[in-house]
């Protein structure tokens, strides 16, 4: 919607209009970027659903004000993260083609759950290293229904995305120029928009800008935040708004082989809500444990243990079907509400935990100097057990095929997917 239809639109809405707020600015307010006394230039990277935004904005304190300028802005309307959507959806077609022999493209219902199951399995990636897209009776021909099952990891959706995301750079450098900067006079780098949740968008961010971007503000709310924190300055109410706290420390559930989880980084600015989608390690796995830590550490046993409950009845499914929504809600007074929901079901369970942030300025900072102390072993540690949740899933996969395939299946295979198992 452009400036000059605004005033028109707030009329029609009854919304009386106090001041309008560029994008790039608000996201800063959301970041408490304004607090900072010294000059400061921030990179606001936004790559939304269907366009993608580069501004370079300086903030500066003049006469005891906080002054906000955008001295460049670039991007690309045509790039998003529908066009990412759109790759995974042309490979999955693709590999159903070469299986079935059919073309999902010539049927509109089918492309439609193509998509969906797209846009899930990219969100999925972003916290898991890979996924099962499983599609029953996704159309049919003359033999009967025909299903889609497809195992997609991060790396082969990086791979089909990588030119997309390598796009975003370009406008970077135009906007870098125009601005008369270099990377290195960049002092924060912002992600605003959805598809900044991919680590490899994270990752190419970080190589350009030689900076860790920051990402404890919610993508999707960033810029709706700052400009409720600028309305609440501007009517002048509640003034204790500007003092957001934050969260000490990063807030996960533990995870399959003991691995810690991150829902809510650390710093992150409360209230705040996240929530993530986890699934079954085991085929008609009944029940699932939701086990609530705070920390920095990679693994489950080296953080806090704030408390843990069980989501049971889960219906009978193969592993990795289930779809188990966590949802981390931290209100205004720092009171952690954890919930699972079983999102074939509807059943709900949750806790609610009120010392989150009950740990002494000693206490933290004990527990940030020991991730940091222990990264490398911690790394070691989670590598090695991604590696064996990989060739578990691998191994799992393989037995599916050979019981599938009955007697068809080659017997040397067999005995090489059974000698493998038993390691």
């Amino acid at each position: 919607m452009t400036k000059e239809k605004l005033p028109k639109t707030q009329e029609l809405c009854r919304i009386r209009r106090k001041r309008i707020i560029n994008e790039p600015t608000a996201a800063a307010l959301a970041y408490g970027l304004d607090k900072q006394q010294n000059e400061q230039k921030i990179a606001v990277y936004d790559l939304g659903g269907g366009t993608f935004d580069v501004s370079i904005i300086e903030i500066s304190n003049v006469d005891g004000e906080q002054s906000f300028d955008v001295l460049s802005t670039n991007g690309d309307t045509f790039l998003g993260g529908e066009d990412f959507d759109l790759r995974l959806i042309d490979y999955l077609a693709d590999e159903f083609k070469k299986d079935q022999g059919m073309d999902l493209r010539n049927d509109p219902m089918a492309i439609q759950r193509l998509k969906e199951a797209a846009e899930k399995a990219k969100i999925e990636l972003s916290s898991s290293n890979q996924t099962d897209i499983n599609l029953p009776y996704v159309t049919a021909d003359a033999s009967g229904p025909k299903h889609l099952n497809v195992k997609l990891t991060r790396a082969k959706l990086e791979s089909l995305v990588e030119d997309l995301i390598n796009k975003t750079i370009t406008p970077c450098e135009k906007a870098l120029k125009d601005a008369g900067l270099s990377s290195s006079d960049i002092n924060e780098v912002i992600l605003v928009g959805g598809q900044t949740r991919m680590p490899k968008v994270q990752e190419v961010v970080k190589s350009f800008f030689n900076k860790e971007p920051k990402k404890e503000v919610n993508p999707d709310e960033a810029v709706a935040m700052g400009a409720a924190i600028q309305a609440g300055v501007l009517g002048g109410d509640v003034k204790d708004v500007l003092l957001l706290d934050v969260t000490p420390l990063t807030l996960g559930i533990e995870t399959m082989g003991g691995v810690r989880t991150p829902l809510i980084e650390k710093n992150s600015t409360i209230p705040t809500k996240k929530s993530q989608i986890f699934s079954t390690a085991e085929d008609n796995q009944p029940a699932v444990t939701i086990h609530v830590l705070q920390g920095e550490r990679e693994m489950a046993s080296g953080n806090k243990s704030l408390g843990r409950f069980d989501l049971t009845d889960i219906p009978p499914a193969p592993r990795g079907t289930p779809q188990i929504e966590v949802t981390f809600d931290i209100d205004a007074n720092g009171i952690l509400n954890v919930a699972a929901k079983d999102q074939a079901t509807g059943k709900e369970q949750s806790i609610v935990i009120k010392g989150s942030s009950g740990l002494s300025d000693e206490e933290i900072e004990k527990m940030k100097k020991d991730a940091e102390l222990h990264a490398e072993e911690d790394k070691k540690a989670k590598d090695l057990v991604d590696a064996k949740n990989q060739a578990e899933a691998m191994i799992h996969a393989s037995e599916k095929s050979i019981k599938d395939l009955g007697d068809k299946a080659d017997k040397a295979e067999v005995d090489k997917v059974n000698e493998l198992s038993k390691i």
